[in-house]
Order: structure tokens, then sequence, then C-alpha cells
């Protein structure tokens, strides 16, 4: 038998009473929907009343107005989601009530609740979120590809770990195994010859699990997904094994971490989202954006310098993360590549998925601190055919193949590195408070490994 459905309709009064009063019936009628209320969220032209109890007597169901009838109840929504344990928003409103950005912004508030956003021709679902981890975790996010996501959840959990907190990552990614994957980061000396190794296996040994297990020394588990939706869900996605099997292992806490703008399917405590100054203001502040952000406990906001941010579109940013989600901590950063070996006083050429706009940057800063020559770079890591060209140009100038671990850093960068007799040390990249002290991030990070800990006892407490 099928469960009744608790329903909330959007009305507006550009649509002449009667005809309201019908769908809404129409929706009533059927067998598994409850219609609850209704929530008037403006229009004028054809509103006889606007008397709450006038409409709610006309319509034969609680009705309920916002403060000022020319404008979307946005908060409304959310209380009477939670008062009538809503399953379901029914929008029944048109333009010129609502455009495609006042939906957007709705079904950020819908889905935030946890409930489905419907129209006549569209629907939102809330995301999955499988309940199955039994230890303290965090999720860690983003809001797109190429903002720094896995450089960050590998430096949270190598702070994680120095606090002796036991931490295990759980990744997912479009390159991730079959079966999920257990790499001991903790106990296995990964070398380039041992990536190649399992590259010749078959293994996407650049997959975030590795990178995070390299870069952080700490056990992790890989999964892959496909498919990645508006709010973040997936359409396939070994994650829940993937988190049921970190149940099994010797870690003490989970974290979770997405993959481009898709959000693991699991449940944690808490949210770790990263937002990219890089992005189009249009995207961070619209779409679902927001409903992104509004899950976070702590944001990192990347890229925060010349030429992907101005000073004045990372303050834009920031101000709109605190409008919209004042309770988050947000802490503005900078990438800096640090290699894991020696390249003190030789010829690097250096490859990674930077921008040409910030490789000056970058060389600069490897120069600088590491007392290298950077004799060639390539942004091409994720483009094979002209990472093999940019690799052809500059092979011969080099002592030392520079590279992180992402995309085609193995089967195209170490392998042709080595068969030219070149050294291969891989490079992280360290998220950089920009305007304070490092600490500033740690203790951030801390915080929310605290509160997640903290939720996880309460929760566990009869």
């Amino acid at each position: 038998m099928k469960a009744m459905e608790r329903m909330i309709c959007l009305v507006d009064g550009e649509h002449y009473l009667p005809v309201t009063k019908a769908a809404v019936e129409t929706l009533d009628s059927m067998e598994h929907i409850d219609v609850k209320a209704l929530i008037f969220i403006g229009g004028t032209e054809k509103l006889r009343t606007s008397s709450p109890d006038e409409y709610s007597e006309m319509m034969e169901r609680p009705v309920y107005f916002g403060e000022d009838h020319d404008r979307i109840p946005y908060e409304l929504i959310g209380k009477l989601i939670r008062k009538y344990c809503a399953d379901t928003v029914m929008d029944l409103s048109d333009e010129p009530v609502l455009d495609y950005s006042k939906r957007f912004r709705i079904a950020s508030v819908v889905l935030g609740e946890g409930a489905v956003y419907r129209g006549p021709d569209f629907e939102f679902q809330p995301l999955t979120e499988y309940d199955v981890l039994e230890k303290p975790s965090l999720k860690i996010l983003g809001t797109g590809k190429r903002i720094g996501k896995t450089a960050v959840s590998a430096y949270a959990a190598r702070l994680i770990h120095e606090r002796r907190y036991n931490p295990c990552v759980v990744a997912m990614g479009r390159g991730g195994p079959e079966e999920p994957e257990i790499v001991r980061g903790d106990e296995i000396d990964i070398t380039p010859e041992y990536l190649m190794e399992q590259s010749d296996r078959g293994v996407h040994a650049a997959s975030d699990h590795w990178e995070d297990a390299l870069m952080s020394r700490i056990l992790t588990v890989g999964c892959r997904r496909c498919g990645g939706g508006m709010a973040g869900d997936v359409f396939i996605t070994n994650m829940k094994r993937g988190a049921e099997l970190a149940n099994t292992l010797d870690a003490d806490f989970i974290i979770l971490e997405g993959s481009g703008a898709a959000i693991p399917p699991v449940k944690s405590m808490r949210h770790i989202v990263l937002v990219g100054a890089n992005q189009p203001i249009m995207n961070i502040k619209n779409f679902l954006g927001p409903f992104r952000i509004k899950l976070a406990d702590l944001v990192i906001l990347t890229m925060c310098e010349e030429p992907m941010a101005s000073d004045m579109k990372v303050r834009e940013i920031v101000e709109f993360i605190g409008d919209i989600n004042p309770d988050a901590e947000v802490i503005a950063t900078v990438f800096r590549p640090k290699p894991l070996g020696d390249i003190a006083g030789k010829n690097v050429l250096f490859a990674t998925t930077a921008p040409e706009s910030v490789q000056g940057l970058l060389v600069e800063h490897l120069e600088s601190e590491y007392g290298c020559r950077v004799v060639g770079t390539t942004p091409h890591l994720s483009n094979r055919p002209l990472l093999q060209k940019d690799i052809e140009r500059y092979i011969n100038e080099a002592d030392v193949m520079l590279t992180e671990l992402k995309a085609a850093a193995v089967d195209v960068a170490t392998r042709d590195a080595l068969e030219a007799g070149l050294e291969v040390v891989y490079c992280d990249n360290i998220p950089v408070v920009r305007d304070g002290s490092q600490d500033e991030l740690d203790d951030a990070i801390i915080d929310v490994v605290e509160m997640a800990i903290n939720d996880f006892n309460t929760r566990k407490t009869p």
C-alpha cells in the first residue's frame, strides 16, 4: 500500500480562485495525497481578499500569507514544511510571480528541509542519504569541480590524523573501482613505481582515494560514481558499501569526500563545503549553490587571488555566504604547491591542473621556497593529448617530473618520465589562509571534528 504523501501547495493571486481551488481538489482527491495547507506566494491581479481567514474559508483548508504579499515567503515555506512534516511542496504558481531564479531558491529551501519540490513539468528530489555509519563523521563537498576539494580533503585528513583522531577517508570518483578498494596509506610506500604497477593492472591509480592516501599517509577507501544531479545526487555509486566497509576498519573517525559537485549519499554529522572563488558568481548565488552552502558548518573559500578572483569578488562571496548561512565560519584561502620529495637544485617539469593564468605564481613559489629551477609547466593533466605534447617539449631539459596525483598523472606523466630516466616527485596542494594565521583554518577544521564527535556521542546516549 502506498504511503500517504503530506503535501503543501504554493498558490498565487494571478490565478482565478476557483481555478486554483479545482487544482488543489484534484490533488487532494488522489488517494495517496493529503494536501495539508496552502502558501500564498504573491500576485494580486485576481486576488479578491488578502485575509488569510477568508482565503482559508474559501479554499477549505489553511492558507498562509507572508508578511509582504509582493515577496516570496521563503522562510515561511521552510517553517510550514516542518510544521506539517510535509513530504512534498507542489508549485501551482507561474510567471510572473515566479521566475527561474526564484524557483531555484524555493528548491534550495525545500531540499534543505528534506522534501520534494514538484511542479507540472519538474521535480527536485532531496539528496539520498544512507544512515549507515557507526562512527563520528564529516562530509567534504564542493560547489563545483576543479576548486581544490581533494587537496583540502587531504589537508584536513592529515590534520585530523596528526591530532590523533585516527581517521579514514571514504572517497568517490568517476574513475573509482568496481568494488570499494582499501588503500593502506598508513602502511605501504606509495612510490611512482608502485603506482605504475597499479596502473598496469587496470587500476585508476590517480583516483582521489589514492591521492588522499599518498598525501596524508592514512587509510582510505575508494569508491566510484557516475552522473551528478543539480542538487548533487548521483546516478550510481558503491559509496554506501564503502561506508559500511569503513565501519569495520581500524579507524575512529570517517571523512566522506565528494566528487566534483556530487555529494556523498551517506549521512554524516557535519559538513565542510568548498566554494571556488574562481566560479561564476551566478553559480554561487543562484541555482542550487545556496543549497550546498546552507549545508556547511565550515565554508572554505578557495582560489581567492588574482587573476582567478578579485578582492571585490571575494568580499561579495563572503558576504553572501554570511547572509544565507550565518552560523558557518568562512575562511578564504589560496593554494600553494608542496613537493613530497627534495627538488632543491634540480630542473623541474611541473604538471598541474591549475589554469595557465596562475602558473607564474606557482612557479615563483616553487623556485623561491624549494630552490629548484622550473624549466617547463603544463596545465593539462586532465587532457592526455595536450599533456603528452607538453612533456615531449620539455622532458629533455628536466631532471624531475613534479606532478600532482590527478587525472593522467600516472599513466602519462609518471610513465613518460620514468621511461626517460627522470625522477618523479608528487606534489601536494596546500590551502593557505589568505589573510590571517594558518591556525585559523586548522582550528576551524578541528572544531567541526569535535562537533561531529559530540553529535555522535549524543545520538548514542540512551
